[in-house]
């Protein structure tokens, strides 16, 4: 075996090891309450994982166990895996680029305006086609109940989804009683959303369009994060893919050498 498809075979078991971080956190974000209320985005990074985790395993058999067959159908299925992990993350960074959060004065969290974010996201997940199933689903996970009492609520750190639907906007100067709990705004008329605040657990803000904004926010924050994973998988999966393709190469030569020698003997 030559020394490409020793090489081959040891950084395809290092990829098949690399699919275990991305289903990891294909799983982490399946388990989040937004995500877990929008399919959409549910399950696409777990199938990557378990796709490179069998290309992978079939480059690694096909080099360590010198298989012509097993090494071209590995290069063909890792030729369409690295085109589609460039397709996913382009697109990911296209629609989570427009960030519609804005800091609050005097406030340890941000919160979300719904026009600040990508059209594609807005219509896909924010939209009225789509967000009356979201927005029950998301009442019934109860994630509110969550946010920290903890005496310094206007500090306190938030993520986008309980400060769009666990709270009223700042702007409509709601007074704090708890966290899901606001009364007497001061300024009912700042925000369309001011009038849709109530503090029934079952209401809140879910029907605000921060509520909408917020989800956005998250699925934002966590897709970016994922994609910093699927940066570093796609540069250690086109590295293999050269250096299977000359270990191909070397596998075609060495069989066209033997067939040589056969022919003189």
């Amino acid at each position: 075996m030559g020394l490409s498809n020793n090489i081959t075979a040891i950084l395809n078991f290092i990829a098949l090891l690399c699919s275990i971080p991305i289903v990891a956190s294909g799983l982490w974000l399946a388990s989040k309450p937004d995500n877990e209320c929008v399919h959409l985005f549910r399950w696409p990074v777990v199938v990557l994982g378990f796709f490179i985790l069998v290309i992978s395993l079939i480059g690694f058999v096909g080099a360590y166990w010198y298989k012509e067959g097993l090494l071209g159908l590995y290069l063909c299925c890792m030729a369409i895996l690295i085109t589609l992990l460039l397709i996913v993350l382009i697109f990911a960074f296209v629609v989570t680029r427009p960030d519609g959060s804005y800091w609050v004065p005097g406030r340890g969290y941000k919160e979300y305006r719904l026009d600040g974010f990508s059209s594609w996201l807005r219509g896909h997940v924010a939209s009225d086609d789509y967000w009356p199933k979201i927005r029950n689903c998301l009442i019934d996970s109860n994630f509110c109940a969550k946010v920290n009492d903890n005496g310094q609520f206007v500090s306190s750190h938030m993520s986008p989804l309980q400060s769009g639907c666990c709270k009223p906007p700042t702007a409509c100067g709601y007074q704090y009683v708890s966290p899901t709990m606001w009364i007497n705004p001061t300024n009912p008329s700042a925000d369309p959303d001011c009038s849709l605040w109530s503090s029934d657990p079952s209401m809140l803000c879910y029907g605000c369009s921060s509520c909408r904004a917020g989800l956005l926010g998250n699925l934002r924050n966590e897709w970016r994060k994922v994609n910093v994973i699927l940066i570093v998988t796609v540069v250690v999966l086109i590295v293999v893919y050269v250096i299977a393709c000359s270990a191909f190469r070397n596998a075609q030569t060495e069989d066209l050498f033997r067939k040589y020698k056969e022919g003189w003997t």
